[in-house]
């Protein structure tokens, strides 16, 4: 009999960044409260990968194995980038490198978290009091990669604490453009099986926003700052119907973001319902000398890394 493959087991497992420096990076991602749950160094290949995570015993999965988990960073350090004064990735906000937006961590008290993260001494491209938008702010990494900062209680609610605890901070969301929705929309829920958790809709700025993630019986009506795993599809009114417009995958140069990944119940059934599904693949299961990966392309060409989960099933002792 032939394996099968159920996607409400699937997993929005992790975001990965290209960084310059790993001590910096790591430095700031555990001063936003993360763990360093997993390193894979690979000095042949010359680079390393860091797996951060909340952790703590008020995270929403304590010590489980990365493989099964939502919310997890990877950071991707290719070695020497952190002695060359020209490297700088690529954060995906600007002209020719503009399609990945940002990631997103939610807090307990924002007016309190974000001024930890000042009296940090880290910057940002938006403070609480700048604009309109009173109740986020985003952060900068040190390598310029945007960080939002929501909150999990109403800003109006917290304007007078003063602590904030990081072990209830949870690694919210990752934001990406694409051209056009309704072709990301049905990739994301029909292929990935991804349900559609709410919709914000803004017509006076000329764009909508679709979070995404695995949710069991969601139906667009899902509050979504307590989750982890969660895919924020930003739509530009207008892009899908010019020919010529392309967001940038973060994988050609200028080089930046990554890849998304999800987990998978059973990889050699998933990989094969894509197949079936006439997915464009970048990298099947059985190409090059990683056996045990995959990579999909999303109607942006966006990638989309599908491991196993190791917990459901032991494929690679990782």
């Amino acid at each position: 009999m032939a394996p099968t493959t159920d996607t409400s087991k699937y997993k929005l497992n992790h975001s990965m960044l290209r960084i310059k420096d790993p001590q910096r990076s790591l430095t700031f991602y555990q001063h936003l409260g993360m763990s360093l749950i997993q390193k894979i160094p690979q000095p042949d290949a010359k680079f390393d990968l860091y797996f951060l995570a909340y952790d703590s015993p008020r995270s929403l999965s304590p010590g489980a194995h990365w493989s099964d988990r939502q919310g997890i960073l990877e950071l991707t350090h290719n070695y020497g980038t952190e002695n060359d004064p020209n490297y700088v990735p690529c954060n995906g906000n600007s002209d020719p490198g503009k399609g990945f937006g940002h990631v997103c961590i939610s807090v307990d008290n924002i007016q309190a978290a974000c001024q930890r993260i000042e009296d940090g001494g880290y910057k940002f491209q938006k403070k609480l009091s700048d604009g309109r938008m009173r109740h986020i702010a985003f952060a900068l990494d040190p390598d310029g990669y945007w960080v939002e900062i929501i909150s999990d209680n109403k800003a109006e609610d917290t304007e007078g604490i003063k602590e904030t605890d990081p072990g209830t901070y949870r690694f919210n969301h990752t934001m990406i453009r694409v051209k056009d929705h309704e072709k990301s929309l049905r990739f994301y829920k029909e292929v990935l099986g991804m349900s559609l958790l709410r919709t914000s809709e803004s017509p006076s700025s000329n764009f909508n926003l679709y979070f995404l993630g695995y949710v069991p019986g969601a139906n667009n009506d899902v509050n979504t700052a307590p989750l982890e795993g969660v895919l924020e599809l930003t739509y530009n009114y207008g892009t899908g119907k010019d020919a010529d417009f392309k967001y940038h995958n973060g994988n050609d140069e200028p080089q930046g973001f990554g890849h998304i990944c999800i987990t998978v119940d059973d990889l050699d059934a998933a990989c094969q319902r894509f197949e079936d599904l006439g997915v464009n693949w970048k990298k099947r299961l059985t190409e090059g000398r990683m056996k045990n990966v995959a990579f999909v392309l999303d109607p942006d060409a966006y990638w989309v890394e599908v491991v196993q989960n190791e917990k459901l099933k032991e494929r690679v002792k990782w």
